[in-house]
């Protein structure tokens, strides 16, 4: 038979499309049970990467295919590590808008609270913390990027903080869905005075890289 006018291709398609569509839309529903707990165990990181092998990894959507990668870089030594857990569980609250602690979506944020022009970057003695997923790579090489350059990373957002540097992977529903407990700290010591700055990855990564 001869689709002259792709109609049954054209259907498939669209087929396809809500089927995808039902898989992210689930995605999001058991990342949200995952994550609702404060905690991810070296169980729960390979039924997440199962499932997505499974339901979603033919989908060209850049937010699950960078969780994906992630999820895999993670677990291919076969171990979730301590810190590899906590980068995870930031990761899957903002991919589902959930704030810590909690079963429910929360309200989504129009923009982010970035300092207005972005500042100039000092790296030597500088103390930079990150948040968010970053597009350059896992966190851990984003900070050894820093400490190459003479600066210091974090281990909380505090008054001796100088960059929260936010990171550009995912869409509205990610990368706007919560700010977080690290943003929203370093906005209160902003407003307080203190000289933190929160940055975007792209700043950052134009005065590394040029």
């Amino acid at each position: 038979m001869v689709d002259l006018h792709q109609e049954f291709q054209n259907s498939a398609f669209f087929h396809q499309a809500r089927i995808d569509r039902r898989s992210a839309d689930a995605l999001v529903g058991i990342a949200a049970g995952l994550a609702a707990d404060g905690k991810i165990n070296q169980q729960e990181a390979e039924f997440l990467k199962t499932w997505i092998e499974t339901h979603l990894v033919h989908l060209e959507d850049p937010v699950v295919n960078i969780l994906y990668k992630r999820l895999a870089d993670m677990l291919n030594d076969g171990v979730l590590d301590a810190d590899e857990s906590v980068e995870l569980l930031e990761m899957l609250h903002q991919f589902t808008g959930l704030p810590v602690g909690s079963a429910q979506p929360h309200t989504a944020s129009t923009s982010l609270p970035l300092d207005h022009p972005a500042p100039e970057l000092c790296l030597v003695d500088r103390v930079f913390l990150f948040t968010g997923v970053m597009a350059y790579g896992p966190r851990k090489e984003c900070e050894s990027k820093i400490i190459e350059r003479g600066g210091l990373i974090g281990g909380s957002v505090s008054k001796k903080t100088h960059y929260l540097v936010v990171g550009s992977i995912g869409n509205d529903q990610w990368l706007h869905s919560t700010y977080g407990t690290k943003i929203k700290k370093a906005v209160e010591l902003r407003d307080n005075g203190v000289p933190i700055a929160i940055i975007s990855e792209d700043h950052w990564q134009k005065v590394l890289f040029g």
